[in-house]
């Protein structure tokens, strides 16, 4: 059976979330316009599952319509009940490059507790690439977890902002190797 817009919305429309999670997985396969148009209301989906795959898609699908799907992603970010949701929201946001999220990101960071959620909008924020990003990645750099933290660093290189030097060449002779061996060398870091 071949997959067409009708097929695939019609598994979507279903009150069952395993065809609605399959129609997901078929919207791959349609023409990324449509695709878009046809995720939207799988973001609210009243099923955790359907809502934290059709947010990770929009990491791709988003940039259809990059002004809607930053609203839509915010959304996500911020009101969604489901940790997991909010942190795929956090991860499409990076994929996608919406440094103007920078202000949702870090009002999520500093209003949660969960170190997933607070993960990925560290790597989000390392992606983004945004200056503004650089407190709060010098912030996480002291998380009580280490997965933080060692994307904090990561973030940090990625950021390329030379204020990071002074906070990151202490961390290159840490005694835990996989915390030193994130550290990255002075090649990407510019001045000031």
């Amino acid at each position: 059976m071949s997959v067409t817009p009708e097929s695939v919305q019609v598994l979507l429309a279903s009150p069952s979330s395993g065809d609605r999670l399959s129609g997901l997985n078929q919207l791959r396969q349609l023409e990324p316009g449509r695709a878009f148009a046809l995720i939207q209301p799988l973001l609210n989906d009243s099923h955790v599952r359907v809502r934290y795959a059709a947010v990770s898609q929009m990491a791709t699908l988003g940039s259809q319509n990059p002004v809607l799907a930053l609203e839509l992603l915010r959304s996500r970010l911020l009101q969604d009940k489901e940790l997991d949701v909010r942190a795929a929201a956090a991860d499409a946001l990076g994929a996608l490059g919406c440094e103007s999220a920078y202000p949702d990101l870090e009002a999520a960071y500093r209003g949660t507790g969960d170190w997933v959620l607070q993960l990925s909008i560290v790597a989000a924020l390392g992606e983004l690439g945004n200056p503004a990003g650089f407190e709060l990645l010098a912030e996480a750099l002291d998380s009580e977890t280490e997965l933080v933290r060692m994307a904090a660093i990561l973030a940090l290189g990625e950021l390329g902002d030379g204020r990071a030097i002074p906070l990151l060449e202490p961390l290159a002779q840490n005694g835990d190797w996989q915390l030193r061996c994130r550290v990255p060398g002075p090649g990407p870091f510019s001045p000031g």
